[in-house]
């Protein structure tokens, strides 16, 4: 279930269930139950009131109606398929099923589900989270059962957050919700060291590489149609003041707008304009570009063509920071701004939940590392990106992390703005849906790969 109002304190006490009781139903709804929160306490009080082998989850805050055989259909599911958990689409709301990388705590099951309760009964270890007891049960059920989506939209239900994708995607970093937070973090973790994917802290050196590069560093931006944004990016970056020498290297992924043309009126030679001769590229493939290009500083730091970088001095931040590790990727801090640079909720995101002992572990439960990002060339030219324009980074951080440390600097180092060019901004179900199946699937391969360590 998705059940995202733990995260938020309003919800931490859901108000008074809404009765989703068919009348003109044949099938019975036997079992139904609503958990009067997510903590363990409740879920064991569940499992050891649980009358019947089939227990239907319902969530409090949502108005669901029953199409005419979904609690039928979940039953069979649960007995054909051997599995511990189902979950359904819903009408007009189509879900993702579910692998072995949907470890993250915002997985959308919908408001309704059913529990196998012998299965439940034989997982479930107890405990005392105040937050997290349904994700502890359902990481622990899906190492030893099925968790099943049928495909098929057997309700109609309402919906408890009408914010948009661009809205919500910063909840698991908004300071309010620290202690929910580790909580999860905690309960994650120990799946990882019960399945063998958890990684103790013990890394691989970056060693010293005697390529000769043009520069120190180089400021990678893959741009397509930013004509309102691409003149300040650029700007911010070649406004950098460092002791070292650095270029700017934009991938003009083929631009249709003005881009283009604002681009070749920028006269400075520390400015070098692709336009790369593939016209598939997402912008995994831009910075595969960059990073293969003869211009390639030692180091490549990232600017999206739609931000800015806080002060003239985060480059040379960014780049001392990979050489005191020496780190093979290092990860600042941004601040969430509009488009006219005023500060905007929840404002400073530093990602201070990851830790050197296991942020690279924690790392396969978010949706994201954070910016601006950092890389020594010789490594990130041998990880390479995928070729996308969504979670590209947040593949490279896995992989790295998987061998290397990651420096992180707290301090805000960059401006996101946020407006409604935003490819993120508000995103279609179908697209949110993929999106979030492809970054699934990055952790499933993350997993399966830590696993064979």
């Amino acid at each position: 279930m998705s059940y995202h109002f733990a995260q938020q304190a309003e919800h931490q006490n859901p108000r008074v269930r809404i009765d989703v009781m068919n009348p003109g139903s044949a099938d019975t709804p036997e079992g139904l139950t609503y958990p009067k929160d997510l903590s363990s306490a409740s879920i064991s009080e569940t499992l050891d009131r649980a009358a019947t082998d089939v227990v239907f989850l319902g969530d409090p805050r949502i108005q669901i109606v029953p199409g005419p055989a979904v609690f039928g259909r979940m039953r069979h599911t649960i007995a054909n398929r051997g599995a511990g958990l189902v979950y359904s689409d819903s009408a007009g709301h189509a879900r993702i099923d579910y692998q072995t990388g949907s470890i993250r705590d915002n997985f959308d099951f919908g408001p309704l589900m059913a529990l196998s309760v012998p299965s439940a009964r034989k997982a479930w270890q107890g405990g005392e989270y105040r937050w997290a007891g349904l994700y502890d049960l359902r990481l622990r059920l899906s190492e030893a059962f099925p968790i099943v989506r049928i495909p098929e939209a057997l309700y109609t239900s309402s919906v408890s957050d009408p914010r948009t994708s661009g809205e919500k995607q910063f909840d698991y970093v908004d300071p309010k919700n620290r202690d929910y937070q580790l909580e999860m973090e905690q309960v994650a973790t120990a799946h990882l060291q019960r399945t063998g994917a958890w990684l103790a802290p013990r890394f691989r050196p970056v060693l010293p590489d005697n390529e000769v590069f043009p520069v120190e560093a180089s400021v990678i931006i893959p741009v397509r149609n930013r004509e309102k944004t691409i003149l300040d990016a650029v700007q911010s970056a070649l406004g950098q003041s460092a002791a070292f020498p650095f270029n700017v290297i934009v991938i003009d992924n083929h631009s249709t707008d003005r881009t283009t043309q604002i681009l070749r009126g920028i006269s400075d030679s520390r400015l070098v304009h692709q336009i790369p001769d593939r016209l598939d590229l997402g912008i995994g493939g831009c910075w595969n570009e960059a990073i293969a290009s003869k211009a390639c500083g030692r180091y490549a730091v990232q600017l999206d063509s739609d931000d800015l970088y806080s002060s003239d001095s985060s480059l040379s931040r960014m780049v001392e920071e990979l050489k005191r590790g020496p780190y093979a990727m290092v990860i600042g801090s941004y601040t969430m701004v509009n488009f006219k640079l005023e500060t905007i909720p929840p404002g400073l995101i530093d990602h201070r939940e990851w830790t050197p002992e296991n942020g690279r572990n924690n790392a396969l439960r978010i949706n994201g590392l954070g910016a601006p990002r950092g890389f020594a060339t010789a490594v990130i030219r041998a990880v390479g990106f995928p070729n996308v324009s969504y979670g590209e980074d947040y593949a490279v951080g896995l992989r790295i992390s998987r061998e290397y440390e990651i420096g992180r600097i707290y301090d805000s180092l960059y401006l996101c703005r946020r407006w409604e060019g935003n490819s993120d901004s508000a995103l279609p179900l179908e697209t949110a849906n993929r999106y979030d199946s492809y970054k699934d699937g990055l952790r499933t391969d993350e997993i399966l790969a830590r696993q064979r360590r």
